[in-house]
């Protein structure tokens, strides 16, 4: 059955709710996550390192921290899934390719210790602030990869629709986190540490 791109923008989001968002403080970190990012979007308007260094330092270790520590990773009852089936169908990046994308980020500024100016393409830097700067460009350019070569690669492995609706709603997580989570902090507060997610129901 043929569907929409904003009917397939929900099923991504759902399935990613439901079989990676069960733990109350997961979503409380994507919370503080989402703002972070949201803070970075308005940053980047006119202080790029500020942005990028919110994004990295801040949104990117609550969101993941969330994942690795906080979710459960065995047998998923609710949906009845197991963590390797949930891994296989994720459509972005899933746990091991986060790895992946966490060790080229937290490397990566070995190549400015390496060739200060990439290869020509920034301006060479030997003050603190200079080379933060460069380091923030850097980092700029990873994420900014890592979305692109996602996306594209979704093209081949699937198709350009199932790309594009990823790259959208990677795009637009901040703002639909917000809308989900912004009542977890309270409910863990209160002791309720799982969703019972409702597995028919997209949100």
């Amino acid at each position: 059955m043929n569907t929409t791109f904003r009917e397939a923008l929900q099923t991504q989001r759902w399935d990613d709710h439901r079989y990676y968002h069960h733990s109350r403080i997961n979503q409380s970190l994507h919370l503080v996550s989402a703002l972070s990012f949201l803070a970075a979007y308005v940053a980047l308007w006119f202080s790029p390192l500020v942005a990028v260094m919110l994004g990295w330092l801040v949104a990117m270790p609550t969101r993941q921290a969330g994942h690795f520590f906080f979710e459960p990773l065995g047998y998923d009852f609710a949906n009845d899934a197991t963590h390797e089936h949930k891994e296989q169908i994720k459509v972005g990046y899933n746990l091991r390719r986060k790895v992946v994308l966490l060790l080229v980020w937290a490397l990566s500024p070995l190549v400015l210790w390496l060739d200060p100016s990439l290869l020509g393409l920034l301006p060479a830097q030997t003050g603190w602030y200079g080379i933060l700067n460069n380091v923030s460009a850097l980092w700029l350019l990873v994420g900014a990869g890592a979305l692109a070569f996602r996306t594209v690669q979704l093209f081949f492995l699937q198709d350009v629709r199932t790309g594009l609706v990823w790259c959208t709603k990677i795009l637009t997580d901040p703002f639909h986190d917000v809308y989900l989570y912004y009542r977890s902090p309270l409910l863990a507060l209160r002791g309720d540490l799982f969703d019972p997610v409702v597995t028919d129901t997209p949100r």
